[in-house]
């Protein structure tokens, strides 16, 4: 590992700042292009939350996104609204569902994914051979900080399954609340 002194090397501040800048400058340019323009980026992140880690409560959708219950509740009947989600019970307590995305929320998904795919291949493709193999080499770093910390309470890191996809808390906790 390179020192903040040796050449060739930046501080981190400064390569915070410029991946902050490439960043903002990529994100809108995948927005713009999207297949669903009506689609908030804030419902994109539940729907995807849902892909990866559904089915889920309301409360461990908010949990994991790291926004208020009722912020997540709002969400979750907009998606519902537009056909996107499905709400089921919660065999461990009927008096809570359960959010998944349905047929037409997961398509819709995968499209907004493909897409930005084909418009990042795009720009990808207008790269140097040089530049590649650079972006090459940095996937792992911007994997590494892509990766979220485990948000608190249920979907920290002892947890108990009881739904696949699910969790419910340490094996010791009570039930759910």
């Amino acid at each position: 590992m390179m020192s903040p002194s040796e050449p060739g090397a930046a501080a981190p501040a400064d390569l915070a700042d410029r991946l902050r800048t490439a960043i903002q400058h990529l994100v809108p340019v995948l927005r713009e292009q999207s297949v669903q323009r009506d689609l908030t980026p804030s419902r994109r992140a539940a729907m995807a939350m849902l892909a990866a880690h559904g089915p889920l409560r309301v409360s461990d959708l908010a949990a994991r996104m790291g926004i208020t219950v009722s912020t997540a509740s709002r969400m979750v009947d907009l998606l519902d609204g537009s056909g996107w989600i499905a709400r089921g019970p919660d065999p461990l307590d009927q008096r809570a569902s359960l959010i998944t995305l349905n047929e037409t929320g997961r398509g819709l998904l995968d499209s907004m994914r493909r897409e930005a795919t084909r418009l990042l291949a795009g720009r990808i493709d207008r790269l140097t051979e040089a530049q590649r193999r650079s972006l090459v080499a940095a996937l792992p770093a911007l994997e590494a900080l892509s990766e979220r910390d485990a948000p608190p309470g249920p979907a920290a890191p002892a947890v108990r399954e009881a739904v696949p996809g699910r969790t419910t808390g340490p094996p010791d906790a009570p039930g759910p609340t």
